[in-house]
């Protein structure tokens, strides 16, 4: 299969501009709407980190006990601009429980790519370990990470995570690539 596809991590309202939000998450919305919009990508699949009221009391939840990404919650809900893009697009969304998805990971097995790209929140988080998961079940795709379309939880962090994925064989995506 030659489909290129565009994975959009967790762009919720929660890690953008709420609960866990930062100017870093807020200045790259239109990155992210710009690469939902590039037609050079075949499919785009978004994730929505998805979790329930037993937050407080779950392994993550005693880490970061900061509840967030509550489904059915506003702040669960996409970021209004990229669920517009993402809707345009006719976006195929994946709810998650955890850091990374299995079911994301599993499903491009089965598809086999050409190339996958990464975008999203947060980068030292949840687009590292869907990145690591995809990267494991495809070891021979083409993969590449948006980093001006994606924020970590600090900028040091975003750095560090963009370095680990090069080091994964997951590359920035270069401003100079034309598709």
């Amino acid at each position: 299969m030659n489909e290129k596809v565009l994975i959009v991590v967790d762009m919720q309202n929660d890690f953008v501009d709420a609960a866990l939000g930062t100017k870093e998450a807020v200045q790259i919305v239109p990155e992210v709407v710009r690469a939902i919009q590039d037609p050079s990508y075949d499919m785009v699949i978004a994730t929505l980190d998805t979790r329930h009221e037993n937050y407080l009391s779950t392994l993550e939840g005693r880490y970061l006990p900061v509840e967030h990404c509550i489904e059915n919650t506003e702040g669960w809900q996409f970021n209004p601009q990229v669920e517009d893009a993402l809707a345009a697009r006719g976006a195929m969304i994946l709810k998650k429980p955890t850091f990374g998805s299995r079911t994301l990971a599993e499903m491009l097995q089965e598809m086999q790519p050409a190339q996958v790209d990464f975008c999203g929140l947060c980068t030292d988080i949840c687009v590292l370990s869907n990145a690591l998961m995809v990267r494991a079940a495809l070891p021979d795709t083409e993969m590449r990470v948006l980093a001006k379309a994606c924020a970590g939880t600090t900028p040091e962090k975003h750095d560090a995570a963009i370095a680990l994925l090069g080091s994964c064989q997951i590359p920035e995506k270069e401003d100079t690539d034309h598709e």
